[in-house]
Parts: structure tokens; C-alpha cells; sequence
């Protein structure tokens, strides 16, 4: 049988058996893979060290018949083991690996694995806030799916002006004008550079975050409710 070669950030991981797992991946280049680990519970197993929570890794594998292939080999590339230091940091990244398990299907594209990628390198990273961190990969999974918010007019088609206050309407993903508004230029400015390809590490440059992030995160929140049933 040939053996194939990929990089794969582990998804889940299932005991089978007295020292087996199966384990699933996300991969650049060949979606998501089911692979049986055999004897990986072993102590001594040379399979083990390469496939670690909050990593990336090397992986040989065959395919299988059926849904699951086996895992032959694995190198470790990088494992970010700062995340586990902060119960917080970890408990994030457990739901941003939940998450995309649960939105993808079996040949995502290669972004999702790039943006898990990032999204470990940022929780590695202290100085880079948590709650900055998890808007940023709501608004980068909605940007994605192609439910990135109106942020240049009004649903009317008005542009957006500097010195109104804003709400924004879920149903039209836009914003519209309101004296009592709790979103200002500053906000939807911030969200634009949310909604971009930027990183976190980027992001926490931003003059004034912490008044900007509790509005803008719960706008991203909201928006991955309704539109990824998250």
C-alpha cells in the first residue's frame, strides 16, 4: 500500500481498544482524516509524541478501505506548549478544535487549517488577550463561510459616518444610525480589521481595545450563533 505524507493538527482523539486510538486531523491538503493510532496508549510508543493537543505535526499514513486509514508514522513540527499553562488558554482551545471539527466536512479548505494554525500561535502568546483571541476566530470562521458584516453603508445604502452613533441589525448584517447607538466609527473600524486577514498579535495594537473588544466580541458571538449554528 502507498504511504502518504501531510501535516495535521489534531481534531479529536477516541480510545479503541486496550492501546489503540483513532484519531482525526485537519490538514492543508487532504481535508480531514480519520486514522487508526495503533498501540499509540502504549508507553513506549513511537507514534505518541506526534500527535499532542495544540500541535502540528508530520504524519505518514495509508489509507483505508473504509472511513479510517492508519497512522504509520509522526514529527512533531510544532507543539505550543505555553496554552496548557493557563487553564483558560486551554479550555479556548479545546472549543476553537470543537468547533472546527463541527463546521467542516470531510475536504475543507486549506484556510481552516491555516486559521487553527494561527489561532494556537496567538493563545501561545500571553501578552495577546484571550477574549481578542476568540473574537478574532469568530469573525475570521464568518468571514469564511461568507457572512462577514456590512461595515462600508446602512442597510438603506447610506454610507457610515464618523460622527453617528450606530446598533447593529442581525437580519440585514448592517448597522443603522440611532442617538442611543453603543457602536461608533472607532467600533466599526476596529471590526474591519477584525473581519480582515489580520492576527491577533496584530490586533492587540490597537489603541483603546479593551473599550472596544466587549461590544465588538459580542457582535461576532452573535453572528456565529445565527448564521454556523455555533
Amino acid at each position: 500500500m502507498n504511504q502518504l505524507n501531510t501535516t495535521g493538527i489534531i481534531l479529536s482523539r477516541t480510545d479503541y481498544g486496550e492501546a489503540d486510538r483513532i484519531i482525526t486531523l485537519l490538514t492543508p491538503d487532504a481535508g480531514k482524516l480519520r486514522l487508526m493510532a495503533k498501540g499509540v496508549r502504549r508507553i513506549k510508543s513511537k507514534l505518541a509524541g506526534g500527535i499532542e493537543l495544540f500541535s502540528v505535526s508530520n504524519i505518514t499514513y495509508i489509507k483505508g478501505r473504509g472511513d479510517i486509514g492508519t497512522l504509520v508514522s509522526t514529527r512533531l513540527i510544532t507543539h505550543y506548549g505555553q496554552i496548557i499553562k493557563d487553564i483558560e488558554r486551554v479550555q479556548l482551545g479545546y472549543e476553537l478544535i470543537k468547533i472546527l471539527n463541527k463546521i467542516t466536512e470531510d475536504e475543507p479548505e486549506a484556510e481552516y487549517f491555516t486559521l487553527l494554525e494561527h489561532g494556537f500561535a496567538a493563545l501561545d502568546e500571553a501578552a495577546v488577550n484571550r477574549k481578542l483571541i476568540e473574537a478574532w476566530f469568530y469573525a475570521q470562521l464568518l468571514r469564511e463561510g461568507g457572512f462577514s458584516p456590512n461595515l462600508s453603508t446602512e442597510a438603506s445604502g447610506e454610507k457610515l459616518d464618523a460622527y453617528r452613533m450606530y446598533n447593529f441589525d442581525y437580519d440585514s448584517s448592517s448597522f443603522f444610525s440611532i442617538s442611543t447607538g453603543i457602536f461608533t466609527a472607532v467600533h466599526i473600524k476596529f471590526l474591519r480589521l477584525l473581519f480582515s486577514p489580520n492576527q491577533p498579535k496584530t490586533l492587540q495594537q490597537v489603541q483603546g481595545i479593551g473599550e472596544l473588544l466587549p461590544s465588538c466580541f459580542l457582535l461576532t458571538q452573535t453572528m456565529l450563533r445565527q448564521h454556523l449554528n455555533i
